[in-house]
């Protein structure tokens, strides 16, 4: 087993512990691993991780699945206001069968006071330039784990179908929901066949948070499909989403960048100085560690390319030196550093399988077609799907996700009173939904009503 797998696999043995640590400041959160369904590879990868919010003695459970190169820490915030809002409410957020790949070590450190935020640049990043740093990450090699090409649309669902059977026991009322890719894997949840029972059957209700299929995102036909496996089977299983050949980068940039500006929030950034972090993520001034985090992630100055990762949070202040942020709009900058500075659950995927997008992307018309038999997909149920349907709406699919959800209405069972459509495409960017302020999510301010009649 190599070192990078090994790390991993200690650092999440690790997590129950940290979860302990989070559940004595709150006692209704925890951390906690859940069997998922057998898949290529070694058996010890047949786990998922799911953080619960809220009382563990709750008859109504919440899951909910994160986006593209997303993690269950996507969910913390809001996961609090909606248990904060509905009684009886637990919500759990999913982690995928990657989680262990994660080596998270030494940002389990900083947050508990045992080592800086510096010294974590040093550890995941710091070596790249300077190898004299001992120890430091180990990163993943992608061909030692070639199973991982095989985790697709099959595999997440199957892992996903053992968590909300477990959030279902005893009786409990279980509504899925997703952000992003998560929303599309609900929906395509919704419509699967597991073993002659479709998947909708679980469930009291589904929300889609700015994503969803029926041309929410990007389709593919047969094809593409299989000039997109050709393709993955000649390269690494994992996305790389900043495009610098480390696919892990994004989610170890954003978890310095958030663990920086929630320990040192106007302390000069050093990450900003950092010679790989990509130019465009800069500032062009010297900035505070949450000046340089929400020039990073605000719409006005975030890469136009990378809309997945857009909030609605303010702008850099006019002056000082570093120059610090100034909230506005939506989404508090103090929020942002708390979902991508925190474990054992974080903000961000590192290990993404490229086999999920193309599924998630051949899924698309959620029927019987030339690509889901070539891809394997079960979407055979969809004019079945009778639970209510919320779908919510920001900027960044210029109207494709509430058009997508009227889609699914018309062609399922889905009664029209209960299809809550909610477009907020003018006032919020893709990650507001999770994470703005309480007093300022219309999000939350609508899907709380949805579920309390959702749930019996």
């Amino acid at each position: 087993m190599g070192a990078a797998i090994k790390a991993g696999l200690a650092t999440a043995v690790s997590t129950a512990a940290l979860a302990l640590l989070v559940a004595a400041a709150s006692a209704a959160t925890s951390t906690v691993p859940i069997k998922g369904g057998k898949a290529p590879g070694p058996k010890q990868y047949d786990r998922v991780f799911v953080t619960k919010v809220g009382p563990e003695g709750a008859d109504r459970v919440l899951v909910l699945v994160p986006g593209f190169v997303g993690g269950a820490g996507d969910f913390t915030l809001l996961a609090q206001d909606l248990v904060d809002r509905i009684p009886d409410l637990q919500v759990w957020a999913f982690d995928r069968r990657t989680q262990p790949f994660e080596d998270t070590s030494v940002f389990t450190q900083a947050l508990q006071g045992q080592a800086s935020a510096d010294d974590a640049l040093d550890y995941y990043l710091g070596w790249i330039l300077d190898p004299s740093i001992q120890p430091h990450y180990q990163a993943l090699d992608g061909d030692t784990v070639p199973f991982v090409r095989e985790w697709g649309l099959d595999v997440a669902l199957r892992d996903l179908h053992s968590v909300v059977r477990k959030a279902g026991k005893g009786g409990r009322e279980v509504v899925l929901g997703g952000h992003s890719l998560g929303a599309s894997t609900t929906a395509a949840y919704a419509t699967w066949d597991f073993g002659g029972r479709p998947g909708y059957r679980d469930l009291e209700g589904i929300v889609l948070i700015d994503g969803g299929l029926l041309g929410s995102f990007d389709s593919l036909n047969r094809s593409q499909a299989e000039e997109a496996l050709a393709e993955l089977e000649q390269g690494s299983p994992f996305v790389d989403l900043l495009g610098i050949g480390l696919p892990w980068a994004a989610g170890v940039f954003a978890e310095l960048g958030g663990l920086a500006a929630k320990l040192d929030p106007t302390g000069p950034s050093a990450l900003q100085q950092f010679p790989l972090l990509p130019a465009e993520f800069k500032p062009p001034v010297p900035a505070t560690n949450r000046g340089a985090l929400g020039y990073a992630f605000d719409s006005d100055t975030s890469p136009d390319l990378l809309e997945l990762i857009h909030v609605r949070a303010g702008q850099l202040a006019a002056s000082g030196d570093p120059r610090d942020w100034e909230d506005g709009e939506v989404t508090p900058i103090a929020r942002v550093a708390e979902t991508f500075g925190q474990e054992p659950a974080n903000g961000v995927e590192w290990y993404f399988p490229r086999r999920l997008q193309i599924d998630v992307d051949g899924a698309n018309e959620l029927r019987r077609n030339p690509v889901t038999k070539f891809l394997g997909l079960k979407t055979w149920h969809l004019r079945d799907v009778n639970v209510p349907l919320y779908a919510f709406q920001t900027s960044l699919t210029d109207g494709n996700v509430l058009q997508a959800a009227e889609r699914f209405v018309k062609r399922s069972s889905v009664r029209s009173k209960e299809a809550v459509l909610v477009d907020r495409s003018s006032t919020t960017s893709h990650l507001d939904p999770l994470t703005a302020a309480p007093e300022t999510n219309d999000f939350l301010d609508t899907v709380v009503p949805f579920l309390e009649d959702s749930f019996r």
